[in-house]
């Protein structure tokens, strides 16, 4: 079988913690471009993986021919830009959640990806999460009952990523807490309940501990690479939400920063008969009565289970097959969707009908 030839346009942290190692155990596949518009940044990756050439224009890899697969691990701000520069390029696309910055570009990707019948699926990684599909198959076989609320909290004590930088600017991110975080949460409760219809959000955003970005004093911070004392901070470092969907309500607590030392990471499912605990990124609880008796069923995380790992190989597999994944840009779009509604829901000060 002929090796897919990959491209990896964006070579910071993302892309080394996941997209690269993950290219690097599939023996289906080979890297022949690390591209950034840091040459520094690509070079390292040649010399770390020792393959593949380093370039900062991307557009070379819309030229190359030999190129079928590519992920797009840059900032939020070309994620709509370049995926569609791929896609009318002949090329298949795996690009980072979340799609883009708000939703008319992600609005536009799934356009682009209608035309060109190439492969556009977005860095959802928790669709491919063993304990995620337990608990999607629990709640379709309906051993929850009724899923009527589900409550989403991911709080955490000062970990604002990379402040200053891209994580932090609206122009490039498209917002903070909500669209980096908030994503994967949205996106876990969408997949897991069916991906329901919204019906209409409410929130508001909250931009308070990283506004002084100097005096900011933190506990852990992802991407400190890109921290920059000088740069900008206009995003939300904490949400507080509620949607309502055609199936469950969804209530929604998010903080890349409070001034409470205790995190907060789980999404509760909440049914008539049963309930789910899930504790992001291991496993769940579950809990009812049966016989006449409470019980709790302890399902622990599968230690083996590596959904990047799983995701890439899904991807590659996609392109020989034409299977169209659960992270498919069809489905990214209804998450877009809901977190547009909760920004313009703060902006406005109303509620947002879909």
């Amino acid at each position: 079988m002929e090796k897919i030839k990959v491209a990896v346009i964006g070579c910071g942290t993302i892309a080394n913690a996941a997209h690269i190692p993950s290219y690097m155990k599939n023996d289906t596949c080979e890297i022949k471009y690390f591209c950034d518009i840091i040459p520094e940044r690509a070079q390292a990756a040649v010399e770390k993986y020792g393959c593949g050439t380093a370039i900062t224009d991307y557009h070379v890899v819309c030229d190359d021919p030999e190129i079928q697969a590519v992920s797009i691990c840059t900032p939020n701000r070309m994620h709509s830009i370049i995926s569609c520069d791929m896609l009318r390029a002949g090329k298949n696309v795996l690009c980072e959640k979340p799609a883009a910055r708000i939703y008319s570009e992600a609005l536009e990707m799934q356009r682009v990806q209608h035309e060109t019948g190439k492969v556009l699926n977005i860095g959802v990684v928790n669709r491919f999460n063993k304990s995620v599909n337990i608990i999607r198959e629990k709640i379709q076989n309906g051993e929850l009952g009724n899923v009527y609320h589900v409550v989403i909290n991911k709080r955490a004590f000062r970990s604002i990523p990379g402040i200053g930088g891209a994580f932090t600017t609206k122009a490039i991110a498209g917002g903070g807490s909500l669209i980096d975080w908030g994503v994967h949460f949205l996106d876990i409760v969408m997949y897991c309940c069916n991906d329901p219809e919204p019906i209409s959000a409410s929130g508001r955003a909250f931009c308070e501990l990283g506004k002084n970005i100097a005096d900011y004093t933190y506990d852990y911070m992802w991407s400190e690479m890109t921290r920059d004392v000088n740069g900008t901070y206009d995003v939300d470092d904490s949400i507080t939400a509620f949607v309502r969907t055609a199936g469950p309500t969804i209530t929604i607590n998010l903080a890349w920063a409070q001034n409470i030392n205790e995190d907060e990471n789980y999404i509760d499912f909440i049914g008539d008969k049963a309930g789910i605990r899930l504790d992001y990124g291991a496993g769940f609880k579950m809990y009812g009565a049966k016989d006449g008796k409470l019980y709790t069923e302890e399902n622990p995380k599968d230690e083996s289970d590596d959904m990047f790992q799983n995701e890439l190989d899904r991807f590659l597999d996609c392109i020989r097959s034409g299977e169209k994944l659960p992270s498919h840009i069809d489905k990214a779009v209804i998450t877009s969707r809901l977190m547009q509604g909760i920004y313009d829901s703060s902006e406005q000060n109303k509620e947002i009908v879909f």
